[in-house]
């Protein structure tokens, strides 16, 4: 019998592979939300078991709205991962965090208005009728933000803990009205693709945490070019070695770590009496919710 595959790793713009990984195997799932945006790349770092997925497809074929972030989420759970690092791009929005730095943001503010936000009471999707209130006050896991930060202050690298994210629709970047009115909310960095993802790792009671990459100031700064597609590639292909060798060293750092923080987070969520739950529902999401009407 395999290990078991506790760790995943969400490979942002510039990540679409883990060259490390061995014993490599190509996992292609489907999910009742579709299919995820690439096969999971399955292998054991050290003696560990890691599923990998390039957020947007490898070769970047799928743009930040149309990212099907449910799916994704949902074939890392049904391998069974309990530890889940994502790895992003994001615009700075303050003088001190500087293009090249990694900030492990600890707040996430959502500006997206064209995602499915959550698993649950969605008829499209076939899980109407089951509705649930997750909690994400800390949106982020503060156990795997705590490992990856020392992960990426082991590599040398500039590194923030803690920090506002914003995450905006795109594909477009901000204009810079927007960027100017982000700074005053109080907000640190802006991307595209941690909404929903944070949510819904929450709601399938992962831990979760980012390391995110500052490739630019967004458009606010009034000595530096407005951010480009060429700018963000050219500093996160600087910058690869590094994000590659932190997620290495967080993998190492979970070698030990118990089962997940969060993994009863839908505990005291769900809302819907379970009585009135449609069965049909319940069978559909057994993987998140099944604990919870099975119980004795």
């Amino acid at each position: 019998m395999k290990d078991p595959i506790r760790i995943g790793v969400i490979g942002g713009s510039g990540v679409y592979q883990m060259e490390a990984l061995t014993d490599i195997e190509e996992v292609v799932l489907d999910t009742p939300f579709g299919a995820p945006s690439d096969a999971y790349i399955v292998g054991k770092v050290g003696g560990q078991r890691v599923a990998f997925l390039a957020r947007h497809g490898r070769g970047h074929r799928i743009n930040p709205s149309r990212v099907n972030y449910r799916a994704n989420v949902y074939g890392f759970k049904q391998l069974g991962v309990e530890y889940l690092i994502g790895v992003s791009a994001c615009g700075s929005l303050r003088e001190n965090i500087a293009p090249g730095h990694i900030v492990i943001p600890d707040q996430l503010f959502d500006r997206t208005h064209a995602r499915k936000l959550s698993f649950f009471d969605d008829p499209d999707a076939g899980t109407a009728g089951l509705v649930v209130h997750v909690g994400v006050a800390d949106p982020f896991c503060p156990t795997l933000s705590d490992i990856c930060h020392a992960a990426v202050k082991e590599t040398g690298a500039p590194v923030h803990k803690g920090g506002n994210f914003i995450t905006v629709e795109g594909p477009r970047f901000s204009t810079k009205a927007e960027s100017r009115v982000f700074r005053t909310w109080g907000m640190d960095i802006i991307g595209m693709t941690t909404t929903p993802e944070a949510q819904l790792a929450r709601e399938a009671e992962m831990s979760y945490a980012v390391m995110a990459h500052v490739t630019d100031y967004d458009v606010w700064h009034a000595n530096e070019t407005p951010v480009t597609v060429e700018m963000v590639i050219q500093t996160l292909l600087s910058n690869t070695a590094v994000a590659k060798q932190a997620v290495l060293n967080a993998i190492r750092g979970l070698e030990t770590a118990g089962a997940s923080p969060q993994a009863e987070a839908l505990r005291d969520a769900i809302i819907t009496n379970r009585d009135v739950a449609p069965a049909e529902v319940v069978e559909r999401l057994d993987l998140l919710v099944g604990k919870y009407f099975h119980q004795a």
